[in-house]
């Protein structure tokens, strides 16, 4: 399956790595400080600085993409429950805010515990005006990255203000390509990871399937993200998103290496330092 990229809007050339301001994007929302993939860690985000948020869809008995990460409830609810299984309606009122009050009492608020699984649509209504980027990742497995490529679609077509904000997500490549088949309109990006099951892939291999499948963007885990492999992926006209990183010191590097976005747990931080680094780099006018 053979694709042609399309160049992304406000692309920058080779000349201007190093001056690029990357995008910092919330992982699952600010989810250092809130419970992740909720309304509540969605605007504490936005209002933290993050110029977009990065959060995960499954689909729902019913064909509703929901947004939640797990394919089961066990981790955000504490209960038994697969997500295919249930209706959106009914995940609709299942708390998964408790669980973080929980774990990190001392962050915990009360409202959180009023936090329910949103649907996608939801999400998209109320933040996709706040914010600059939204980056949608589909959790799938191979049998269902088709009918959730297509839920996810429908959403987005009935909503082009959020869907030119959008970016189409996911570790299957073929959910990637699904995307772009029916939606060319819609950016779309390739993920990769490091795992102990398998030889990691090469820079050269990781464009290559990305091309093949579609993606516009490239995302790599941090660990993945090293200069040849940001070097590769811009001469094959791929930007580069890196995940999940908290730590200031990527905000220069990110300049360093022209990213497009950082994807990051803790957007307020991430933020003071990226501001601290464009300070930084402004020349001190003569006297």
């Amino acid at each position: 399956m053979a694709f042609e990229r399309r160049a992304s809007a406000g692309e920058a050339g080779d000349s201007d790595v190093g001056s690029r301001v990357p995008l910092i994007i919330a992982h699952r929302g600010a989810s250092l400080v809130a419970p992740e993939n909720t309304l509540a860690a969605f605007r504490r985000a936005l209002d933290d600085g993050a110029d977009g948020l990065e959060f995960d869809v499954r689909l729902a008995s019913d064909g509703v993409p929901v947004v939640i990460h797990d394919a089961t409830l066990k981790r955000t609810a504490g209960r038994k429950g697969e997500i295919a299984s249930l209706s959106s309606s009914a995940l609709a009122g299942i708390d998964v805010g408790s669980w973080f009050n929980r774990r990190r009492p001392a962050r915990a608020r009360e409202e959180y515990a009023l936090e329910r699984v949103a649907t996608l649509a939801s999400v998209l209504d109320e933040f996709a005006p706040r914010s600059r980027a939204l980056y949608v990742e589909l959790k799938c497995s191979r049998a269902d990255a088709s009918p959730l490529a297509s839920a996810v679609v429908e959403v987005l077509r009935s909503r082009p203000d959020a869907a030119r904000r959008s970016v189409v997500e996911s570790f299957r490549l073929e959910a990637v390509a699904e995307v772009r088949r029916i939606a060319p309109h819609l950016r779309t990006a390739a993920l990769f990871e490091r795992t102990l099951r398998r030889r990691p892939l090469t820079a050269r291999q990781m464009c290559q399937r990305a091309l093949a499948h579609g993606a516009d963007e490239i995302a790599l885990q941090r660990t993945l993200a090293s200069r040849r492999a940001v070097e590769r992926a811009r001469a094959a006209g791929l930007p580069t998103v890196v995940w999940t990183v908290d730590h200031p010191s990527w905000a220069r590097r990110a300049r360093s290496l022209g990213l497009r976005a950082l994807i990051t747990n803790d957007p307020a931080r991430l933020r003071a330092a990226l501001a601290s680094a464009l300070q930084e780099s402004v020349p001190i006018p003569k006297r």
